[in-house]
């Protein structure tokens, strides 16, 4: 091979991928240069729009104007600038649904169970000048398509272009569920903090906020009826989440594809209870704390009371109003035996039901959970719940494997669909060091730190067989907030997290080295956006794909 051919050859081995994130199932570019031209406009074809879909075209068009990124090349692109006169001109993308489907709002879509949403779209870009063209079966799967068609685009000298023309997409997820949980019990997020992360999380295709709302620590949440927990149990009057809050960030999940599933964690994770109802809680405030509690303050609902098993039932009622999600978490993880070995009113009242305090539990979760059902909802436990606790479960509650990926075999074998999160992929809150005091060489439990190539590199079936296999669901990066506010966010999150959203979109077997240059390319367009996202390597290195690698 002569030297002109090689460096040929190495000239297209170095060229940065497409910079689509999660890369679609199917995707075919070209070379050309395409300008968007300045009077670009989307149109939708139809009927009966709904005002999300609208809202949605609004802010691609919106965003198109001005993200302003420079392509991640070196020069930022300006060695595109010579193809910029004879490149042809999109003026239209037109939206539309397949034939004989009906439209429906994107929140509507979006607040179906994970197994009903067709996020399923057809795009097309001709390098030529003709519309752009993008179809789906669901509203759902339009706004997906407008996210990818968003991605395309960059800008040098006013110009707005792209260099993968023409393009024709054909995308579906391969999970149904793709998500991240936020603590905001242990510190409390302002709505505004939230919306930027819906924002972020629709940027990448995430589809599921599981809201870890209240906790041992704090209690946030006003509900209607009672709303003595959060006058009492929120870390003060500021920090609170009122039902009007909750309909805000509901909606505009919704109008970005998200459903938002909340988590009100019992029987453990409840000590904060006790400050507005001292009977309902048993070992308030035990010390030392970690004898009685993984967390402090120590305190658990006496599930064996009747009276409590009827006001956890009546509280989940109340906030199932609140939330349209089809999913409800009631968590169940971390219960600690010790502290009902200590309650008296616990042993009086399971000696004089003559239960042990597995049937007890067993009583409180079939109680509790058939309010849910009533409620139209489907319950989501921990896995402690299936692995731990000899309970009685229906079969359509959905388990989070969090403890270990080791522990996913298990919980499949269960026959319950399963959810991922395991703390040795995905806990972003790991490595950071310990949070607990008088610990000056501790670590946290879930050492080491989480990065992106690991979560990347986690297969989902691992290990299950094909039956097995089908009742994954997908998976979730999680915020456990013990070190996480308002002030670390976005680092702490993106763009690690989007590693999953492209592992349960595209599914397992992505290259590391080459999924690189376009998780750099999420994490800059983010930066233009608004969410600060952390730099995954020098500038010089996210130019110049590859020249980083250990083996470069």
């Amino acid at each position: 091979m002569n030297f002109l051919a090689l460096a040929a050859l190495v000239a297209v081995a170095c060229q940065p991928a497409h910079a689509l994130w999660p890369q679609p199932t199917s995707v075919e570019t070209g070379s050309t240069t395409l300008k968007l031209s300045p009077v670009f406009t989307i149109a939708v074809s139809g009927l009966g729009v709904p005002n999300d879909v609208w809202d949605a075209v609004f802010r691609t068009e919106a965003a198109l104007n001005k993200d302003k990124l420079g392509r991640l090349v070196v020069g930022r692109g300006a060695s595109d600038a010579s193809s910029f006169s004879k490149a042809k001109t999109l003026s239209k993308l037109t939206l539309s649904l397949e034939k004989g489907a009906k439209w429906t709002s994107i929140t509507s879509e979006a607040q179906k169970a994970p197994e009903d949403r067709d996020e399923a779209y057809h795009l097309t870009i001709p390098s030529d000048g003709a519309a752009a063209t993008l179809t789906a079966n669901s509203t759902l799967g339009l706004y997906r398509g407008l996210t990818t068609f968003g991605q395309f685009w960059y800008e040098h000298s006013g110009t707005t272009y792209t260099v993968d023309a023409p393009v024709k997409i054909q995308d579906a997820p391969a999970y149904p569920y793709r998500g991240f949980m936020l603590d905001t019990a242990r510190n409390f997020f302002p709505v505004a903090d939230i919306k930027r992360t819906l924002d972020a999380m629709s940027m990448v295709k995430l589809n599921q906020f599981h809201w870890h709302i209240v906790d041992s620590q704090s209690f946030p949440l006003q509900i209607p009826g009672f709303t003595d927990l959060a006058a009492k149990g929120a870390y003060d009057a500021s920090k609170v989440y009122t039902a009007n809050d909750v309909k805000d960030i509901v909606s505009y999940a919704g109008a970005r594809g998200i459903d938002v599933m909340v988590e009100i964690d019992t029987p453990g994770h409840t000590a904060i209870i006790a400050e507005a109802h001292p009977e309902f809680i048993a070992c308030p405030g035990a010390t030392p704390w970690a004898t009685y509690a993984n967390e402090p303050p120590a305190g658990q609902l006496r599930f064996a009371d009747a009276d409590v098993t009827k006001y956890i039932g009546d509280l989940f009622r109340a906030v199932s109003k609140l939330f349209p999600s089809t999913m409800f978490s009631t968590g169940g993880d971390e219960l600690n035996t010790n502290c009902y070995d200590i309650d008296e009113p616990t042993q009086a009242t399971l000696n004089s039901t003559g239960r042990t305090l597995e049937q007890a539990l067993d009583d409180f979760t079939k109680s509790t959970h058939k309010v849910l059902q009533d409620s139209g909802k489907t319950p989501v436990v921990w896995e402690e719940m299936v692995l731990d606790h000899n309970v009685t479960l229906s079969a359509d509650t959905k388990v989070i494997v969090w403890i270990s990926s080791a522990n996913v075999k298990a919980v499949a074998e269960s026959g319950h669909k399963l959810i991922h999160g395991a703390s040795d992929y995905f806990y972003l809150d790991c490595g950071h060091g310990a949070w607990v005091g008088d610990f000056p060489t501790g670590n946290s439990w879930c050492d080491p730190f989480k990065s992106w190539q690991l979560s990347y590199t986690f297969d989902p079936v691992a290990n299950l067989t094909a039956d097995e296999a089908k009742l994954v669901l997908g998976g979730q990066h999680l915020l456990w907030a013990e070190q996480s506010g308002p002030s670390n966010l976005d680092d702490t999150v993106w763009p690690r997290a989007a590693s999953s959203a492209e592992l349960f979109w595209t599914g397992p077997g992505g290259n590391v080295s080459t999924a690189l240059s376009r998780l750099h390319d999420v994490a800059y367009r983010m930066r233009q956006r608004g969410i600060n996202a952390i730099a995954l390597q020098p500038e010089w290195c996210a130019l110049r794909p590859g020249a980083c690698d250990l083996t470069a």
